[in-house]
Formats: structure tokens, sequence, C-alpha cells
């Protein structure tokens, strides 16, 4: 079928929540993809941050594949082998910790926020009560929606479950105010990512920790797209030195197959009992291999110091490319997750000219762009991006 078939046939059938670029991919190997009419892309997206080791890693496929012939599924009455050494993996990554396995991002948080309440009210029936950051993204379950700051997102679906406070992110003075002895749990992520790429200050962690500590408040770090390497270390929170209570994980973890996890630490994974917390599918054999072989990559291959250093050489290359078009505010990131702010209200028309040019990137209303490509990517495609970006931005300006 041609693109435009493929296209009328999807817009017949399927819910439109998407906007959808008017691209079919078909196939896709390492930082590039192909569509349907054999045009080449370079990803800069990674699947919105998923595919830290690229498309198609062979490891990974390779694990995946024969851990399906051997054992494919299980209900979680029963134990399987690659579960059980993914979670020792991932407590060993943390610091320690019990692990609680789910099929997403939102999963995840939303699992979390039920240990956190279910912890709280194990202290005081009113220690219920959940402190986020605006501009913040958790999830679009009704509580993950409901802990994201940006009312835009969630008014259409009130009333959503009560007892979330959001607070301004990296504001030291409103965190303070906002958790008190009603507070189970602070929820934030080290780098805000779905609002354009916006780093915690050390002070302001560091602070939330202490504040925390004072309260007997919970301190969860949703690392659902800064986990996995994407920031040059296994854990963003690596890069702040403080240690959270329950952290969740997701986008990177299994390279594409579905996945979602829960690290807290042994006295709060206590809190749950038999039957108060459950997946059908969450942990399973073929994708907890898929996540050992991802974990097991990225380690051999030295692939988050690789995300560092071609960070750094990324983030020097866009803030090269502001100074000579000036038509970039502000470049920030950590490791290779990077948002840049224009001078213009052009961010999409920009995204769709560098998909015409075969570069995937990503915007965030009318001025941000976020880039996250696969660890893997090269400086030569990196140059490539930029020089592409420069005449589409020479091009949009207004």
């Amino acid at each position: 079928m041609t693109t435009d078939e493929l296209i009328a046939k999807a817009e017949q059938f399927n819910m439109k929540t998407y906007n959808r670029f008017p691209i079919v991919f078909a196939k896709s190997s390492g930082t590039k993809l192909w569509d349907v009419d054999g045009k080449e892309y370079t990803d800069f997206l990674s699947g919105i941050g998923v595919l830290n080791l690229g498309h198609s890693p062979t490891k990974v496929i390779n694990a995946f594949c024969a851990q399906v012939r051997q054992l494919g599924h299980i209900s979680n009455l029963f134990y399987s082998e690659p579960q059980i050494e993914l979670a020792a993996k991932l407590s060993s990554i943390a610091g320690g910790g019990r692990c609680f396995f789910a099929n997403s991002g939102a999963e995840a948080n939303e699992g979390a926020l039920k240990l956190a309440r279910r912890w709280g009210k194990n202290i005081s029936p009113e220690k219920t009560e959940v402190v986020t950051a605006l501009k913040s993204f958790h999830g679009r379950t009704l509580a993950t929606l409901a802990a994201t700051g940006q009312p835009e997102k969630n008014e259409l679906f009130a009333p959503l479950p009560p007892g979330f406070k959001h607070v301004t992110f990296n504001s030291i003075a409103e965190i303070s105010k906002a958790i008190d002895e009603k507070t189970c749990a602070v929820m934030l992520e080290v780098v805000q990512g779905e609002s354009g790429v916006w780093p915690a200050t050390p002070e302001y962690l560091l602070e939330v920790r202490r504040l925390c500590d004072k309260h007997g408040t919970l301190l969860i770090f949703d690392e659902v797209q800064t986990g996995i390497g994407r920031t040059g270390k296994l854990l963003a929170l690596e890069h702040f030195g403080v240690k959270p209570d329950i952290i969740t994980l997701a986008k990177g973890l299994a390279s594409g197959f579905p996945i979602g996890a829960i690290v807290a630490t042994d006295n709060v994974a206590a809190i749950f009992k038999p039957g108060e917390h459950g997946s059908t599918f969450g942990g399973g054999p073929a994708v907890c291999a898929a996540a050992l072989a991802t974990l097991d990559t990225i380690e051999k291959e030295g692939l988050c110091e690789q995300a560092a250093e071609i960070g750094q050489f990324f983030i020097s290359q866009l803030k090269a490319l502001g100074d000579a078009t000036n038509m970039i505010e502000d470049v920030r990131g950590i490791g290779l997750m990077i948002g840049i702010t224009l001078s213009q209200p052009i961010a999409r028309p920009v995204v769709e000219d560098m998909l015409n040019k075969g570069f995937i990137i990503i915007n965030v209303g009318d001025k941000y762009l976020r880039f996250l490509p696969p660890l893997i990517i090269t400086k030569t495609e990196i140059d490539d991006l930029v020089a592409a970006l420069k005449n589409t931005l020479e091009a949009n300006r207004g």
C-alpha cells in the first residue's frame, strides 16, 4: 500500500489521539529509519527517549527471541529467572531496594503513587498528599495526570483524584511551603522532559531531600525519561548526589520492549502486601531478558560515558549555531537530553522542515525544540543535523 492509502486506513480505524506526521515507517537500523517510500531519516528522537541503543539492537533482539522460545510469559504468581536477575541488577544500580515491574512509565508512576499513599496512611490517615512540580509530566492515567503539573492536559478529564499540590520547579521557597505533615511524597523529574528539558539545580534537590527527611515524607524521582544512560549516567540522580526513596524507570530500560519499573528502599517497599498491587504482563521473562541485554550493552560499550562526551559536543554545536543565526535564546541539557528555546515561535514549522530534510526532532509548543538521539549517535551525524538546522532556521526567519 502507498503512504496515502495507509494513512487513510489509519484515519478510518485509529482513535485520533495523536497529531501524527504524514510518514509511515517501514524499517530501521541503528540511528536510521526508512519510510515505505524508501526515504532515509536520521533519528534524533529515539521513540521519545526509548531507543538508547538505537533501532533493532542485535544483542537485545537475540536475548528477547531466545527467551520467548524458552519461556515467553507466565503469571506473576510464579517466579522467572530473568525477572529475578533484573530486579537484582536494578537494586544494585539504585544502591539497594526492591523492585516492582509494570509495562510503562505511567504504570510505574501510578504504582509509586499507590505505594507512597499506602506508606503515608500507615503513619496517619491524613498523610496522603503528594507534591509535584508545575510543567512536570508523569503520565496519562488519571492519577499520573493529576500529578502532572500541566493544567491544559488535565482539565478536560476532571474530576481527577484529589490530594496533589503543584509548585514551581526549582523554587525552594514554594516547595518549603507546600510540604507539611500531611505530605506523603514529593514526586519530581530530575530533568523535566516533556516541557522542554529543564534540569533541576543541585541546591534544589538537596533541599527537597532535607525537607522530606524533616517532615517524614518520601522523595520519588521520576526517571522514566532520564534513566538508563540518557544523561551520561545510568541514573540522572547520580549527577546530583541525592538519593530518593523511590525511583521509577521505563523508556530506555528494554530498548523498545514495554516495561516499567519501581525501585523502592527496603523499608518503603515492605509496605505493599500481597494483593495490594499487581500486573498481568509486568516483568515478563522476555521483556526482562531484553532489559538485561540493554543494561549489559550500555555498560560493556561505555555508552554512558559516550553520551556524556557526545552530549557536550552536541550542546557546543547548538550554542555555536545560536551565535551564528541569532535565532536560539537558550541551549540546555545533560548528556543526550537536550532542549533549545527559539527566539521566534516557529518550532513546528522547523520540525516539519527538518523531517523533509531527513532528520527527526520534536517540538514542545511553538518555541522549544527537543533532541533525544540514540546514545550511539556520532559527531558526524550531529554536524549534519546542525547544518540542516541552520538552513531551516534561516529559511523560517520571521
